[in-house]
């Protein structure tokens, strides 16, 4: 299975993609994680890639579609690849298309978490965890049994995200929807696009993504 798994931060994207890991054997490819790993291994592309973002340019759709190219050649692709952060505009979708054809593979499923942007703000902005065992706890769905005492460690110290602040929330939703917004028509008119409430427990998520890749 080679599918395109899409959401906003939050969504539990990272989670239903490591699931699809470890139990379908498929391979998660970030471009974003990729394109960091060229960068810390100091190969020919890392060096491109590293000139483009010190000269505050945009990595181009030819990079990124050599790097996936190079990824769907190694065998730990074998058994699906699930692609996180690519593509975001209709060009790119093409390019993927052609692609993966060129690999002997096609694109079987794009599956968007969707949410309700004012209970995910709610769960972002809520998070905290323990700083000594890093227990994550949350505000109002999930807090220490004593206030300002961890329940597994007995930390009395907390930490939270620098940015799970609600302006910084909002505006992350607001790129994913002008990111996303794009390649949504194109693949829900060839019947790729499939959509799964991103809100509801995360067991009941990964029990509707199977259903849709069965």
């Amino acid at each position: 299975m080679n599918i395109i798994l899409l959401g906003p931060p939050g969504a539990g994207k990272g989670t239903q993609a490591a699931e699809l890991v470890i139990k379908r054997g498929m391979k998660q490819l970030s471009t974003g994680d990729m394109l960091r790993a060229e960068r810390a291994a100091g190969t020919a592309l890392g060096h491109e890639v590293e000139g483009l973002m010190k000269a505050g340019l945009l990595v181009s759709d030819n990079i990124v579609t050599r790097l996936i190219g190079e990824a769907l050649t190694k065998p730990d692709t074998a058994k699906g690849v699930i692609f996180d952060g690519y593509p975001r505009t209709e060009a790119q979708a093409k390019s993927l298309d052609t692609l993966l054809q060129s690999h002997g593979r096609t694109l079987d499923k794009v599956i968007e978490l969707t949410v309700d942007e004012d209970a995910l703000v709610d769960r972002i902005t809520g998070r905290y965890s323990c700083v000594k065992c890093k227990t994550g706890y949350h505000d109002r769905h999930k807090p220490a049994k004593i206030a300002g005492v961890c329940d597994v460690c007995g930390s009395t110290e907390f930490t939270r995200r620098p940015d799970d602040t609600e302006a910084v929330v909002r505006e992350r939703l607001a790129v994913y929807r002008a990111n996303t917004a794009p390649i949504l028509p194109y693949y829900e008119a060839r019947g790729l696009l499939a959509r799964v409430d991103g809100m509801a427990d995360m067991g009941h998520v990964s029990e509707d993504i199977a259903r849709l890749l069965d």
